[in-house]
């Protein structure tokens, strides 16, 4: 099977156990600190997550398997360019692996292929796969079919490949030769757990979405707390701190698919330019890519919080006069949610910027 998987783009498959009773404490731990935030469907489903057979009657056995995203362009300095980025206050930044095709739609279609495989071989064969469409315990899963380990940052960490891949399952009916655990391999570094800027990971091995700017950006569909946006940056989609910063993705491997690599219009953008998207631009730039799933309106807002803080952050560094004009048309012409934001930023500018720096 790993030969089939590795002809469909997949870097490694493993086999997991339904027996996952080790986990459920866990869970219900991290459900009542409500760290899930607005993320009801996980409270919804229960222990269900940690219940394959619950959640699939009839399941015997998990697939899992692992993709690598970095695009097969990815320089050798990846990691030094994607944190200057952070530095350049004015420029939006998209997560890494949301600059591509959707990873739902490339990983669900190889995995019912993979599927397909094996049905040809072992015969009728019952299946359900999952790409982060359901209550799966994904990392849970890939730990105990041996893809590697939970880091820190709670995000799977591979000894060759780092955590720069996606994750994907599927429930079979057919009983499989468990694939043997790997050891944890981060020893006393904490390097993700200090470079969080809103200090999402309250612990090794324990975050809290409420604070994690992916959840913030992504997840979180009202208004963002004020707490929390002056901590974003010009983080607008996404956040891969915890990763750059993460030893072993110095192992991180480049993707064989097209698929993931990077679009034009999503990296190096300034936030002006961004703010100014129509819902008709932002479709279009966004067509076929998970970005498209938070709507313009998040998309907006998220932009508005970024040059917020831009305006507070190197003041002199930024194009003030270019994104108070982008904010200022915005004002007026956008939901209540946005315009919330956009004055939230523009009192920014006021507080930060002299009147007579940059404008």
């Amino acid at each position: 099977m790993q030969a089939w998987a590795r002809e469909l783009g997949f870097s490694q498959i493993g086999v997991a156990g339904v027996n996952l009773s080790s986990a459920e404490l866990g869970l219900l731990a991290w459900l009542e600190h409500g760290f899930h935030g607005d993320m009801a469907y996980m409270e919804h489903h229960g222990l269900k997550r940690a219940r394959p057979a619950e959640l699939v009657p009839g399941t015997v056995s998990v697939l899992t398997a692992r993709m690598d995203y970095l695009p097969s362009a990815t320089a050798a300095d990846w990691v030094s360019k994607e944190l200057d980025a952070l530095t350049r206050p004015s420029e939006g930044v998209v997560s890494l692996y949301a600059r591509g095709r959707d990873y739902h739609k490339v990983l669900r279609a190889r995995l019912q292929k993979l599927c397909d495989r094996i049905a040809a071989h072992v015969g009728p064969l019952g299946y359900r796969v999952f790409t982060d469409s359901a209550p799966v315990l994904e990392v849970e899963l890939a730990s105990r079919s041996g893809q590697g380990w939970r880091g820190k940052h709670t995000l799977l960490l591979n000894r060759n490949a780092g955590s720069m891949f996606f994750l994907g399952e599927i429930y079979v009916d057919i009983a499989l030769p468990e694939s043997d655990a790997v050891t944890q391999h981060c020893g006393s570094c904490t390097a993700c757990i200090d470079i969080c800027p809103t200090q999402a990971i309250v612990g090794p091995g324990r975050l809290d979405a409420r604070r994690c700017i992916s959840y913030l950006t992504i997840e979180h569909a009202g208004p963002i707390p004020h707490d929390m946006r002056a901590l974003m940056g010009n983080h607008i989609y996404g956040c891969d701190d915890c990763q750059l910063v993460c030893p072993w993705n110095k192992y991180a491997q480049r993707s064989t698919l097209p698929d993931f690599d990077a679009r034009d219009g999503l990296s190096g953008q300034s936030l002006a330019t961004l703010l100014d998207w129509t819902e008709a631009t932002f479709l279009k730039h966004t067509e076929g890519s998970p970005i498209r799933r938070i709507g313009h309106e998040r998309w907006l807002r998220n932009v508005a919080v970024a040059m917020g803080n831009a305006f507070s952050t190197q003041p002199e560094t930024v194009h003030v006069g270019a994104m108070e004009e982008a904010l200022r048309r915005r004002l007026h012409h956008s939901s209540a949610l946005v315009q919330e934001h956009v004055q939230w930023a523009l009192a920014q500018r006021d507080a930060c910027v002299p009147t007579t720096a940059g404008t």
